[in-house]
């Protein structure tokens, strides 16, 4: 009788073990192409518009309730709609380049992603200094001297 029981016991442990696996595989995946974006080196004033692809790699619709830069300087656009398994998606963010020196943000997306509910990715890269505007101009055209 104890062989039984200790045998059902142990049929119901791994009936509970694989439960928990299955439900950790099922649902919306969210995986990045990259998940890091290096500008390099920008001009001041430049395009500071990137792009992080996706895909959803699960097997329910994936929803991104909200993306948050680190700062008022770095500005996310994700899709509003339901993004469907095995479809790609994207995710734009604009640096603001009017800000010379070290560019070293993230961005924190917060989705229903089982693997990954709070996702960062981030960007980097320097800014150049902004032009000096004190070499005067011939506007008057008269010829300079030499």
């Amino acid at each position: 009788m104890k062989k039984v029981i200790f045998s059902l016991l142990l049929m119901l442990v791994a009936l509970t073990s694989a439960n928990k696996a299955m439900a950790q595989d099922s649902g919306a995946k969210i995986d990045f192409t990259k998940e890091t974006h290096d500008y390099g080196t920008v001009k001041y004033g430049a395009d500071g518009t990137c792009t992080f692809e996706f895909k959803n790699t699960g097997n329910a619709p994936l929803i991104i309730s909200n993306a948050k830069g680190s700062c008022g300087c770095t500005v996310p656009e994700w899709p509003k709609e339901p993004i469907a398994p095995g479809a790609k998606a994207s995710i734009k963010v604009k640096y603001d380049t009017n800000r010379p020196g070290v560019i070293n943000k993230n961005v924190t997306i917060t989705s229903n992603a089982v693997n990954a509910p709070e996702k960062v990715i981030y960007i980097k890269g320097t800014v150049n200094p902004a032009p000096e505007n004190g070499t005067p101009t011939n506007t008057s055209g008269a010829p300079t001297k030499n």
